[in-house]
């Protein structure tokens, strides 16, 4: 684990402080709602978007500042931890390194201040992690561009008023901001998941995307793309982390509870080693993710593929294990509907999916082996 900065440690302790005041109590009652409240509170105090230049209302700060606030706040409210995870390392992300000013100045104050969001879309009916079959596409003849295409699995579009679409330009892959109350873009379906949370199917025809809209173009346009992705990989590690932090407080805390047999369950090696291993898992998924984050900041943002894949990757399985045996700890009563560790069980399934599938991440790890070697693995 990196050591913290004394600046690192007081944001830690001053957002923990906050997260167990005032997220607590309906930690688990958000159901579909995303907590905005919390997030309006965050923005109050200073700590929502303190990644982002303080010119657009962030805080100045780093990607591991970001990081290390998702995770304090998730270790007591999740779905708080989520939702920042969107507004932070997400689309509003990649506005930040690669869009226009007039976007930045547009998009990127209302999501700092805890008002709006902005939903990222990539997936298609026949398009999911084969990005080169996107059917979504931009039509440039020299005077307006003009978007026609589809749209599924898009989380937050309800509280959104625009998304970070992925199309085809005519040179490659890019990306345009587009608002949801345009001429031409149209919600057809909603869908609830698995967590209850919703999300969304939604078309586009002959939508007039401004200039100051496109965010990645041309022959940088799909790196750039990448290396955005890369850091939402790396916030998608956060929120496994968080969500097992969660669920492994309330297991320890559950097993110095539960008596059984004349003592706590907790005291049972058996429980012990659950524990233990839960802890360790935990610790070194954190440790690949904050480790991750430095680098990238030292190769001036840039996050590095196989570092962002490798802690995505192990996150993404570890937070399934995690959860399971911290569910396993409550026994009959962490399987009830309505059970915290019930609904941390199915958000946490989502990790192995959302911003590239466990195997997406292995195809990235062994690329990247056979391309550069172990590097500084050797």
């Amino acid at each position: 684990m990196i050591s913290l900065s004394p600046e690192q440690e007081l944001l830690v302790s001053a957002v923990e402080d906050i997260a167990e005041r005032e997220f607590a109590d309906r930690a688990f009652d958000w159901e579909d709602e995303p907590p905005w409240e919390n997030a309006k509170l965050l923005a109050d105090q200073g700590f929502l978007g303190v990644n982002f230049p303080e010119e657009y209302g962030g805080g100045g700060m780093t990607e591991l500042d970001a990081i290390l606030v998702m995770e304090a706040v998730g270790r007591v409210c999740p779905d708080t931890a989520e939702l920042l995870y969107n507004m932070q390392l997400v689309a509003p992300r990649a506005i930040e390194l690669f869009g226009t000013e007039a976007a930045k100045e547009r998009y990127l104050p209302p999501v700092l201040d805890g008002e709006d969001n902005v939903a990222i879309g990539i997936s298609e009916p026949e398009a999911g992690s084969d990005v080169g079959s996107m059917g979504t596409r931009i039509e440039d003849d020299g005077s307006e561009l003009v978007l026609n295409g589809e749209k599924t699995w898009v989380s937050h579009v309800e509280d959104s008023s625009a998304a970070l679409i992925w199309t085809k330009f005519p040179e490659g892959l890019g990306s345009v901001i587009v608002e949801f109350d345009w001429d031409g873009v149209e919600i057809q379906q909603h869908y609830e998941n698995m967590a209850g949370h919703h999300q969304t199917h939604f078309t586009m025809a002959d939508v007039t995307v401004p200039e100051e809209n496109v965010v990645t173009r041309g022959p940088e346009g799909f790196k750039n793309q990448l290396r955005a992705l890369n850091w939402e990989r790396l916030g998608s590690s956060t929120l496994a982390n968080a969500i097992a932090s969660c669920a492994l407080e309330k297991a320890l805390e559950y097993a110095q509870d539960r008596v059984q047999f004349d003592q706590p369950i907790g005291d049972f090696q058996g429980i012990e080693w659950k524990l233990a291993d839960a802890a360790t898992e935990l610790e070194a998924s954190r440790a690949l993710t904050h480790r991750a984050a430095v680098r990238a900041h030292e190769r001036g943002r840039v996050p590095d593929r196989r570092d962002a894949s490798m802690a995505k990757l192990y996150s993404s399985q570890m937070v399934e294990s995690v959860v399971s045996e911290a569910l396993q700890v409550h026994g009959a009563n962490g399987y009830q509907q309505g059970h915290p560790l019930e609904y941390l069980y199915r958000l946490g399934r989502a990790r192995r999916l959302a911003a590239g599938t466990d195997e997406v991440q292995k195809n990235q790890i062994a690329s990247s082996l056979k391309s550069e070697g172990l590097g500084d693995l050797a």
